[in-house]
């Protein structure tokens, strides 16, 4: 029934294999692939017809974890996947941007991929698999596709490269970097790095790309014996070349006007008026065909503006804002603006601006993630927001798309290595980062924001972190890197590359190539720029504050530790909860308990943290045989009066032990509600107290 084909080789010391022919049959394309035990199937399917009008490529990616891969029931009231996790919304990210870049030109049909997790080992990450079966899938389909390309993670243990290290092996590694990339070079990267040097990162690139060669090969294998017969592109409409010359000579030396003036706005308005301006020309033009017009005017202005900014930069090394390549934007670093936050920070560099504020909560505050691999507790939080007024439009709000998580997690990567522990700094962190003004790697301005609005907080930074946007333009065997990128740079050029680290070294890196590869020389080249950039904005963000605050602010909640035997942490919470909630409902702290006994107690205000944390060690502390404690009659009886003397424990003053002398009935000597200090004077064998009033009368004598 079915014919299937199947490729494996051995990569990195366990079997990759790839399958297609007995799943999912009418898509386009689809691959099942093995990873150890991992299994991932990606399909791919486009409409056989372009989307007319359309002035971008319709391309969407969905990696999807079935919880059922790791033989998990989903968490919560809906027993079924709902929205995309954070986690599958990065890795449909992370495989949508080497893939890009590399359809051909011209090329509008409506394209759905769709990565499905079927089985996970735990060892072996299913995002790796998911690239490689993305690329496998648009091989053997006949899309106009320019690869195939592979990918793969590189970890950095003990000082040596690991080729797509286990789960559990990435715990001791200094480094997670994705890499991927064609026969070529390289067309993206992501990154965490413990604070390793540029020679490092780059050796770590080159490493991933060498090793990813061998599943480019396995890949063309596999398409010889099954891939579909290419689509045939239509060929460019008759008369476009006529009318791309017009559209050049109509707009290049206007648009090459527009791109003299520095600033964005006024930028963007005149650039504009010259494509109104040739839109009315070429509308009354009766010698131009009003359907080719229509198809293609929009890309064929696009394409003289692009030409002149890069034929411009290339020739003379001037920046549309008048910089060298090399040049930072002028940069002014501010904390403390929010006097009820517990930090905050307004980064501004040029005309992109980050308001960012960090909270400071508690263990309550932790973010619980139920992962396929197993729930974890998250204790530092990054969310990033790019309102529509940042860019000067009115746009759709309140909606958190893709790019807004895959920055947030890219800068969350930049601060975390450097982040305290939670033995060091016992909080919840969470740091809201607001883009107010964009133009360009808003990304970077929200890693250097953060890191003020931390310092602000009192959260002790070892050193603060910084973050800067690359740029490439790239003619034939001419190029030139920039610093500091500009949104028309990024815009019009060929590389998006983002670097964050310390003065020590880097934490983060994040690359998107838009055209098919570039070399090593170029890429060192960005690194050595880079990090020029990256001490410059670290001593520009000193002006503002240059070492994290010595305590917390006054707004925040202080959070004291202690120790108390973990047999006892039953008696702490009381029975359903009850002992706990009063002990907060009646200070006002709030307490975390952990396994070992570790109590955590936060209050704004220390003297409601000390009233908890007497209570806790009350109900903790063992009573001892002679000590003398305050106490409380709860109880009257014609034998005598319980007494509650420490926590929830009671004991029992016998009558003979009310006073000196004898007495003739209880409540001649003591009343209900009474306060009364009283001595522990046993333990008998069932454990109950024996306590003394006459005793501590004695003592005081």
């Amino acid at each position: 029934m079915f014919q299937e084909f199947r490729k494996e080789i051995e990569w990195g010391g366990r079997p990759l294999i790839l399958e297609a022919g007995k799943i999912a049959r009418q898509a386009d394309g689809a691959v099942l692939v093995t990873l150890g035990e991992t299994k991932v199937l990606c399909t791919i399917v486009y409409e056989k017809k372009p989307r007319v009008g359309l002035d971008f490529f319709p391309l969407s990616v969905h990696y999807q974890e079935k919880t059922f891969a790791a033989g998990k029931i989903p968490g919560g009231f809906f027993k079924r996947e709902g929205r995309p996790a954070e986690n599958e919304v990065l890795t449909s990210r992370l495989i949508d941007r080497p893939i890009r870049p590399l359809f051909a030109k011209g090329f509008k049909n409506e394209t759905q991929i769709i990565c499905t997790v079927l089985s996970h080992d735990l060892e072996n990450n299913p995002d790796v698999a998911a690239l490689v079966g993305t690329s496998a899938a648009l091989t053997l389909s006949g899309v106009p596709f320019l690869g195939p390309i592979a990918g793969c993670r590189v970890g950095y243990i003990n000082g040596e490269y690991v080729l797509n290290p286990l789960i559990e092996d990435m715990e001791s590694s200094d480094l997670d970097l994705m890499v991927a990339g064609t026969h070529d070079g390289v067309l993206m990267v992501e990154s965490e790095a413990k604070e390793l040097s540029e020679k490092v990162m780059l050796g770590a690139v080159m490493f991933g790309h060498k090793h990813c060669q061998p599943v480019v090969d396995a890949i063309i294998d596999l398409a010889e014996a099954c891939a579909r017969p290419p689509m045939d592109l239509p060929p460019p409409p008759e008369g476009k070349d006529e009318l791309a010359a017009k559209i050049n000579t109509m707009a290049e030396a206007d648009l090459r006007e527009a791109y003299s003036e520095m600033e964005k706005a006024a930028r963007r308005d005149k650039v504009a008026a010259v494509k109104e301006r040739v839109s009315a020309e070429l509308a009354e033009d009766e010698s131009v065909d009003d359907e080719l017009l229509s198809e293609c005017q929009d890309d064929l202005l696009k394409a003289v503006e692009k030409d002149v900014v890069r034929r411009d930069l290339i020739a003379n090394r001037r920046r549309i804002d008048g910089r060298d390549p090399a040049d930072v934007r002028q940069i002014v670093s501010e904390v403390g603006l929010l006097p009820r936050a517990h930090g905050s920070a307004l980064f501004t560099r040029g005309e992109t601006q980050a308001l960012v504020v960090t909270t400071l909560g508690t263990g309550q505050d932790e973010q619980v993630v139920d992962a396929l691999a197993g729930e974890y507790r998250q204790n530092f939080m990054l969310h990033y927001n790019f309102p529509p007024y940042s860019v000067g439009e009115a746009g759709r709000f309140g909606f958190t798309g893709r790019r807004e998580v895959g920055h947030g997690k890219l800068a969350w990567r930049a601060i975390h290595p450097l982040m305290p522990s939670k033995e060091d700094f016992p909080y919840t962190i969470r740091v809201v980062s607001e883009i107010t003004e964009s133009n360009g790697s808003s990304s970077m301005a929200t890693v250097c924001g953060t890191s003020l609005a931390m310092m602000d907080a009192g959260v002790p930074l070892p050193r603060p972190v910084a973050g800067i946007a690359m740029g490439l333009i790239k003619e034939q065997d001419d190029f030139v890197v920039l610093s500091d990128i500009l949104g028309d740079e990024d815009h019009l050029g060929d590389m998006d590359f983002k670097v964050a680290g310390s003065a020590e070294g880097v934490t983060a890196l994040q690359m998107d190539i838009k055209i098919t590869s570039i070399t090593e020389a170029i890429m060192s080249q960005a690194l050595d720029q880079a990090r020029e950039g990256r001490l410059h904005i670290l001593g520009e963000m000193a002006k503002g504050i240059d070492e994290t605050r010595e305590s917390v602010s006054q707004m925040a909640p202080r959070i004291t530790m202690i120790q108390i035997n973990k047999d006892k942490i039953r008696e702490v919470i009381g029975p359903g909860g009850k002992m706990i909630r009063e002990i907060c409902e009646t200070t006002g702290a709030r307490i975390d308990l952990e396994d070992d006994g570790t109590v955590k107690v936060a209050a704004v205000d220390q003297k409601s943290a000390d009233a908890a944390i007497e209570w806790i060690r009350s109900i903790a502390a063992e009573p001892e045989v002679g000590t003398i404690y305050n106490g409380k009659v709860v109880k009257i009886v014609d034998f005598g009066a319980f007494v509650n003397f420490m926590g929830s424990r009671d004991g029992l003053v016998h009558i003979s032990e009310l006073a000196p002398e004898r007495v003739g009935k209880v409540t001649d000597v003591i009343q209900m509600g009474e306060t009364v200090k009283v001595k522990l004077i046993g333990i008998d064998d069932r454990g109950k107290f024996k306590l003394s009033i006459k005793a501590v009368d004695k003592e005081a004598s």
